[in-house]
């Protein structure tokens, strides 16, 4: 465990932005979102979690896989090269670190995206505890601890000190680069302040939800359950919480053409979309109730029968704060056990 002034972490973070990109929570206009950081940035770490999710810098929103182009009857193929500079994140909390262990059961699984391996392998990541969860937040619903962030470098803030503990190579190897800014610290001095931010997660509203009664063995009755009859309606199909969700991990790959080439690429796309997964005979689910069903099946069920009972949701909340029909992760299983409990 180390510690150093916070008065000195703009100088820390030069000194880091020297050796790798560097991206902060900076706020403009209003909304904090991560950004590169550079010298006069306003780094922003009171606002508990950004619009936007982490993921794009390991999941990019667009991103080129290969380009190719055609001279008589020869084809040349080139490939897009894997990313390759280093870089850290500095200030993503807990749920966010978990989302990405989430992307990683998807994507370093068999046959791993090398792209996101690229990205995963370059990055650093140091998540910071929440000392003020808000009432959108969840994580404790998923065994995630606001208080004990998972990451390469686990950060807490600590009345005018920043404690750091390293949880991997890649975070002792860092920290032993930045060891003129910190000093020795003892882990019982950040003791209070962990106390402190549980008992907050501990009130938080939906801290508890009744995650247990979806199980896989219940699939049939949660699939024909006629709740998604209701729940679907309100549904906007706008997809904003597809793109602000840290677990989504659904893209599409499109071809472009520029007369002289094609350009492959792939971009996030949502399960909530008319022509998702469209197909040569059409789409597989042809109405809003089926593609709005999709979504949190996979989320509550098949994504957990697929990996060790992990649900592919993180308590972030952004859902709840950004839905502009107030239609939400936690209404949906709430909706769903009330059948359960009849």
């Amino acid at each position: 465990m180390y510690k150093m002034n916070m008065q000195d972490m703009p100088e820390m973070l030069t000194h880091m932005a020297e050796l790798m990109d560097v991206y902060v929570p900076v706020r403009r206009g209003g909304l904090v979102n991560f950004e590169p950081f550079s010298q006069g940035v306003e780094v922003d770490l009171g606002t508990l979690k950004t619009v936007k999710s982490p993921k794009d810098f390991f999941l990019p929103q667009v991103e080129h896989l290969f380009s190719a182009q055609s001279q008589g009857s020869k084809l040349s193929v080139k490939p897009q090269d894997l990313p390759s500079s280093p870089f850290a994140i500095f200030g993503i909390r807990s749920c966010d670190s978990r989302g990405l262990e989430i992307l990683d059961s998807v994507y370093l699984s068999e046959p791993v995206d090398k792209f996101y391996e690229a990205r995963r392998e370059k990055g650093i990541i140091m998540s910071l505890a929440c000392l003020d969860p808000t009432a959108t937040c969840f994580c404790t619903a998923f065994e995630i601890d606001p208080a004990e962030p998972k990451a390469d470098v686990a950060m807490w803030e600590v009345v005018g000190q920043l404690y750091a503990q390293a949880q991997s190579a890649k975070g002792e190897s860092l920290i032993i680069e930045l060891s003129k800014f910190f000093q020795k610290a003892d882990i019982g001095d950040i003791a209070q302040e962990q106390g402190a931010i549980r008992e907050k997660a501990s009130e938080l509203p939906w801290g508890k939800l009744p995650l247990q009664e979806l199980k896989s063995d219940r699939l049939l009755e949660l699939f024909d359950a006629p709740q998604w009859e209701e729940l679907h309606k309100t549904c906007l199909a706008c997809g904003i919480c597809t793109y602000l969700c840290p677990t989504c991990q659904c893209y599409d790959v499109q071809d472009h053409g520029t007369g002289a080439e094609i350009l492959r690429y792939r971009c996030w796309d949502s399960c909530m979309y008319s022509d998702f997964t469209m197909m040569a005979h059409g789409n597989i689910r042809n109405s809003q109730k089926e593609r709005f069903r999709q979504r949190f099946m996979h989320k509550l069920v098949y994504h957990p029968e697929n990996n060790g009972g992990e649900i592919s949701c993180v308590g972030c909340g952004r859902c709840v704060s950004k839905c502009p029909a107030s239609l939400n992760i936690i209404k949906v299983i709430n909706s769903l056990v009330v059948k359960a409990d009849v």
